[in-house]
């Protein structure tokens, strides 16, 4: 995120003192030995220096599992909004989610990704548009919203989709601090991204309620 300009134009002139502590972040990301140490350091240097880091960093999840081996499985917790994913019994991956809105949960139980779609458009789901199109009516569910006259529907994107139970998806989409979907589980895309293409079909998804 850029930083903002003083009323002279110019950037602001940093500290001295606030660069050491960069180096050591920095070096704790070069020399440690698992993603765990870094994380650990990026979200110390988060509270130490938070200006020089974006809140993707520690808020969005971590990932490190492009050179790692084994199965692949990913764990969801509805609770604390957070999925983890595994290679073997490495957890190599974390993100925070969104899953389903009260009135649309999103189930508990152990699924398989049964189908994977890098350029989804939801069948049910988006906005009524009129011809210039503008937005008429919001977030719609096409089975329950009247539909304006004058308009059509138009699907909403879900990049990275992987559906795991019938209608029941992970893909990249707003995640905000609570839960907010209609029953999927969405991903910041960075985060969709890794766990879509890591994710071979038949991959567990565990879907907890804590």
């Amino acid at each position: 995120m850029a930083r903002e300009l003083h009323s002279t134009g110019r950037m602001p002139t940093l500290p001295r003192l606030k660069i050491a502590p960069i180096f050591g972040v920095i070096s704790a990301m070069i020399f440690s030995g698992g993603c765990a140490d870094v994380r650990h350091e990026l979200t110390a240097g988060a509270q130490r220096l938070p200006e020089f880091f974006s809140g993707a960093t520690t808020s969005e999840g971590f990932w490190c599992g492009d050179d790692a081996r084994g199965p692949a499985k990913i764990v969801v917790h509805v609770g604390g909004q957070r999925a983890y994913f595994y290679k073997g019994h490495k957890l190599v991956g974390e993100s925070t989610v969104s899953t389903g809105k009260r009135g649309f949960d999103t189930p508990p139980g152990h699924y398989r990704v049964i189908q994977k779609d890098k350029d989804h458009v939801s069948s049910e789901f988006g906005d009524y548009v009129n011809d210039s199109g503008e937005v008429v009516k919001s977030n719609i569910d096409i089975r329950k919203d009247f539909q304006p006259a004058g308009t059509h529907f138009d699907g909403a994107r879900m990049p990275y989709f992987m559906r795991f139970n019938g209608g029941y998806g992970m893909h990249a989409g707003y995640v905000p601090r609570f839960r907010a979907s209609h029953g999927c589980i969405r991903l910041p895309t960075r985060m969709a991204r890794h766990f879509f293409e890591n994710s071979p079909d038949d991959t567990p998804v565990i879907v907890k309620e804590d």
